[in-house]
Parts: C-alpha cells; sequence; structure tokens
C-alpha cells in the first residue's frame, strides 16, 4: 500500500531519502505543470521545480503538518514564480501547442472526439492562453489552482494568505474576462466549457513526466 505524503514527509525527516525522492515522483509533474503555467517557460519552470523540492526539503524540518503537504509545496512554487516574475520584470508567457491535446492535464483518460471538435477546442484554447496572460497575478494563480489544480477556494485562501472572500473574487473576475474574450469571438462560453477548454497544453518536459 501505498504511504501518505504525511508518512513520507515523517519518514524523510527521520532520515529516509528515498522518501523524500517518493515525494518529488509523485509531486514533479504538478508543480512543474503549477510553474509552467504561472510563467509560460519552459526552462524556467524547470528550475523553479527544482528550486521547489531542494528548498522542501531544506525545510522539510519545519513542516508542522498544518496544511497538506502538496499546498506548502505549492506556496513554495507560487513565490519562487513570483520572484521570477519580478526579477524578470516580463509578463508570463501562457502558450498553447498545436500538436497537444489542450484537455490532457494531469489525467490519463480522453473522450473521443472528431477531428473538428479536437481544431475548435485548440483554437478555443489558445484564445484563453492569451487571455490568461493577460490576467493580473493574483486573478491568474486563482484560475490555476482552482481550475487547473482542482484546490478547494479555502485551500486556495491558505495559500496565498488572503481572505476566502477575496479568492472568490479573484476566481469570478479572471473567469469572467476569459468568457468576454470568448464571446467576443462569437464563442458561447458556458461554465463546463470553459472548464474544459480553458486547460492548457503540457509542455515537451511535462509530458514526459
Amino acid at each position: 500500500m501505498a504511504r501518505t505524503d504525511e508518512e513520507l514527509v515523517a519518514r524523510s525527516i527521520g532520515g529516509d531519502t528515498d522518501s523524500f525522492n517518493q515525494l518529488v515522483l509523485r509531486w514533479e509533474r504538478p508543480i512543474y505543470a503549477l510553474a509552467y503555467r504561472v510563467i509560460g517557460r519552459e526552462d524556467d519552470a524547470r528550475d523553479v521545480c527544482q528550486e521547489t523540492f531542494l528548498r522542501a526539503f531544506r525545510a522539510l524540518g519545519g513542516f508542522k503538518g498544518q496544511a497538506k503537504f502538496s499546498s506548502w509545496l505549492y506556496r513554495i512554487a507560487l513565490n519562487l514564480c513570483r520572484d521570477w516574475i519580478r526579477r524578470e520584470r516580463r509578463s508570463p508567457i501562457v502558450r498553447a501547442r498545436d500538436d497537444v491535446d489542450p484537455l490532457r492535464l494531469l489525467v490519463e483518460d480522453t473522450v473521443s472526439e472528431s477531428v473538428e471538435q479536437i481544431v475548435t477546442r485548440k483554437d478555443v484554447s489558445r484564445l484563453i492562453a492569451r487571455a490568461m496572460a493577460r490576467l493580473p497575478e493574483e486573478q491568474r494563480a486563482a484560475i490555476i489552482l482552482k481550475e487547473y489544480h482542482g484546490l478547494t477556494f479555502q485551500e486556495i485562501a491558505n495559500l496565498l494568505g488572503c481572505p476566502l472572500s477575496t479568492v472568490k473574487t479573484r476566481l469570478y473576475q479572471g473567469l469572467t474576462v476569459l468568457r468576454r474574450e470568448l464571446e467576443q469571438t462569437g464563442v458561447r462560453a458556458t461554465s463546463d466549457a470553459l472548464g474544459a477548454a480553458s486547460r492548457p497544453a503540457l509542455s515537451p518536459m511535462e509530458e514526459s513526466l
């Protein structure tokens, strides 16, 4: 039976490096995905991912279990992404590649679709990718954590250190902008359609994880 994150953390603190390696294998793909979707650069996202686990390993003794281990990792990764954006003084690049199915977000199974449906969805994904890059950092982070990584509103609030109502407002405002962008192009953006089509493509590294 696979050990829980908490069990692996406890064993890692006790000096079991193999347990920490298991945590890396378990969370490398989501952390890289988060970094890539925030800053949009493959090499830099890879660096953020590696630095996230390095910092986590160094600070593991201070992990008190007050939040989930995954949330703790997300917080480290987000802080590193923010540092990168401020250091580089540039906007993130949110890209959707033509040769990758945008629905492949941390899942393996996909629904069979016609060629026309796939082309339409990829077009919508590119539109959303451009709109995401123009969103304020706070709105973009809320959407990424909720829609792409499945965190609850309360988990996002705890992670970002802001009130629950603020998270809901940021998410609502960000999704409203994305829907408006789609509607201006003639696409009817229902909640389900937006949630599916807005999932960006995986980068080459993420596909290999």
